[in-house]
């Protein structure tokens, strides 16, 4: 590469230090890094560094944890590094109009869709808990909207039957990264092409609440189960069970119905292969692993075992 830029980084969780860490492997200068303040984590409740800044702590890069980028002097800052582009990664802070313009190109953004679907704050959850069977990436010019600007790269993502929030999670960012140094080498030789947004085909991810882990059994179970693996690894989904809620990691729509009507969330079936219960329109959702309060999460096999007398009684989960 015969010009290498230099970047400002701006990113705070996993996703961002995998982006940050391919960065860190090419010509290109990184000339400060900003990612969120400490925040307190664990049982402790001790200050936590974000896996952004701890990458950045390794390399000796200059860190910066603003609370906002409204600041003029936290402006002036960012000028006097004179960069050619910023990379935003899961950042968790708006950008405001003023700190768009300070880089020479401006900024560039790692969104987990392919844009202009779920913009927003959950694109993954949002992904498989719509049944979306494709995803991927995006490289997009940041502009004021919220993931409005023209599209730089795009990669396709083929999802598996059985993924989840958190497998998702790690190919996006891995692919991420990769598509990330692919667009900044087009930059470099001058042969990118930017693709404005159709903002008629948009859909929003927006941010997962609480409220949303509580099963409702008469859904439907093919909707069930992608509620299940989307809110994998967090919120995690649950049912209450004997007036205890039961956290279910992974399930699997069944492809056939009962024979007869039973009340939506019947315990139909038993045993270590699965418990079936009985969801909306007479379709059926197997529960492959679970976790109760004080518990580790296991295979429903194990599940089972220990609880094989109770669910012989319990009939039924409340929504």
């Amino acid at each position: 590469m015969t010009h290498p830029l230099k970047i400002i980084f701006a990113g705070t969780p996993s996703f961002a230090k995998v982006a940050l860490k391919a960065l860190l492997s090419t010509s290109h200068q990184i000339v400060a890094v900003l990612t969120q303040i400490d925040k307190p984590a664990g049982r402790g409740l001790q200050l936590s560094m974000s896996p952004v800044k701890m990458l950045a702590i390794e390399h000796n890069l200059p860190i910066y944890q603003p609370n906002t980028l409204k600041d003029e002097t936290v402006q002036a800052i960012l000028r006097k590094y004179k960069a050619d582009i910023m990379v935003v990664a899961a950042y968790g802070m708006l950008l405001p109009k003023v700190v768009l313009s300070i880089p020479r190109l401006g900024c560039l953004n790692i969104h987990p869709s392919l844009l202009p679907r779920w913009r927003g704050a959950a694109p993954i959850q949002r992904t498989i808990m719509a049944g979306d069977k494709v995803s991927g990436v995006t490289i997009m010019q940041m502009d004021e909207g919220l993931d409005t600007g023209p599209i730089l790269l795009q990669q396709p993502y083929q999802l598996n039957e059985s993924e989840t929030s958190q497998t998702l999670h790690d190919e996006m960012a891995e692919m991420g990264a990769k598509c990330l140094i692919e667009t900044l080498n087009l930059i470099v030789n001058n042969s990118l092409v930017a693709t404005p947004q159709e903002n008629d085909k948009a859909t929003y991810a927006s941010k997962i609440t609480k409220e949303e882990a509580l099963i409702d059994w008469s859904q439907d179970a093919h909707s069930l189960e992608h509620q299940i693996r989307g809110l994998n690894p967090k919120p995690v989904a649950y049912t209450i069970w004997n007036g205890e809620r039961l956290k279910i990691w992974m399930a699997k729509a069944l492809n056939y119905q009962s024979k007869s009507f039973n009340a939506p969330g019947t315990i139909l079936e038993a045993n270590t292969q699965g418990i079936d219960i009985e969801t909306g329109k007479k379709g059926i959702l197997r529960l492959l692993e679970l976790q109760l309060p004080g518990s580790k999460k296991v295979d429903v096999k194990d599940f089972f075992h220990a609880k094989q007398q109770a669910l012989s009684l319990t009939k039924k989960f409340d929504s």
